[in-house]
């Protein structure tokens, strides 16, 4: 590769080799490369912190690999995906890998998350050669407490993906300032190119075809759903109530299992806690447990988060 440093966009480097090495324009400081080899095979470097700049869908060739800065801008492959220059076949390597990263099993579960690997310094790549990636999981549940990082971790996971729909549960609430705050943080969190519905509707949702879903939180779905079918009354749950829920439970469970787009869900894990001290306080608690086992009975992975700590319970 040529020493790093500032060409002109687009200006074309031959190399020794019949290489051909192009200047990619980049959305920040630093110079990217389109290596084109002579049997046709691309290949894409980025430079730390940046993303490619004007790309449009079907201006592009795919590439065979890219050589990217995958923890530090993820949206940078992100892009990629949405114009068809990085595809299922890509062999995306993270680099620029620094201290904030944590080594090791968990830096490997971050990557493959997002289809990439990481490999040793001075480590020699065959570009177009078979690699053993792990494949995206089509269906995660991540689970936690409180404040645990849950909806970070969720999110994390479909962060180099475009065009994401966010289904948020919990909806507005009129008057309540607080909820406004935590719905504002989420919200600046999150990618500019994602979308949010607000819905508890999920079955028509998963349903359909379309980008990844990611739905925070089941918990709150499940509020909606006891307040649908009178759970909160002992009567009413008694003569009906009850089975109208596992009803829906069903539902939505079956959806999962056939829904053909990525889904990443969020929910609480509460059955650790201490035990409420009302009787509907308790079936919720119950309640939520059981969805929380029949939904990750659908899923290729399962991830428990702990004081922001990920542990992979299944995949």
């Amino acid at each position: 590769m040529p020493q790093p440093g500032r060409v002109p966009d687009g200006r074309e480097l031959a190399l020794l080799t019949g290489h051909r090495v192009r200047a990619v324009a980049m959305d920040a400081p630093g110079t990217g490369y389109a290596v084109t080899a002579p049997d046709g095979q691309r290949l894409l470097y980025l430079p730390p912190g940046g993303a490619p700049a004007g790309l449009e869908e079907g201006a592009v060739e795919r590439y065979d690999m890219v050589v990217a800065d995958v923890v530090g801008r993820p949206d940078a492959l992100a892009k990629l995906r949405a114009v068809g220059a990085a595809g299922a076949t890509t062999d995306v390597i993270a680099v620029h890998l620094d201290h904030d990263v944590p080594p090791g099993a968990e830096l490997r579960r971050r990557l493959a998350a997002v289809g990439a690997r990481a490999v040793p310094d001075g480590a020699t790549l065959a570009v177009g050669a078979y690699e053993d990636v792990p494949d995206v999981p089509r269906r995660t549940l991540v689970l936690g407490g409180a404040r645990s990082g849950k909806s970070v971790e969720a999110e994390r996971r479909l962060e180099a993906f475009p065009d994401v729909l966010y289904v948020a549960t919990g909806g507005t609430r009129n008057g309540d300032s607080e909820w406004a705050a935590r719905v504002a943080v989420h919200r600046e969190r999150r990618p500019g190119s994602w979308r949010t519905a607000e819905t508890c509707d999920l079955v028509p949702l998963l349903a359909q075809d379309g980008p990844p879903l990611l739905i925070d939180c089941l918990s709150l779905w499940l509020t909606d759903a006891m307040d649908a079918v009178g759970a909160w009354d002992d009567a009413v749950w008694a003569d009906g109530g009850e089975r109208a829920l596992r009803k829906r439970v069903r539902e939505l469970a079956a959806a999962v299992r056939a829904a053909r787009r990525t889904v990443v869900a969020v929910s609480n894990e509460v059955g650790s806690g201490i035990v409420p001290a009302t009787a509907s306080g308790r079936r919720y608690r119950d309640e939520l447990g059981r969805l929380n086992a029949v939904f990750a009975g659908e899923c290729e992975q399962v991830v428990l988060v702990v004081a922001g700590q990920a542990l992979v319970l299944r995949g």
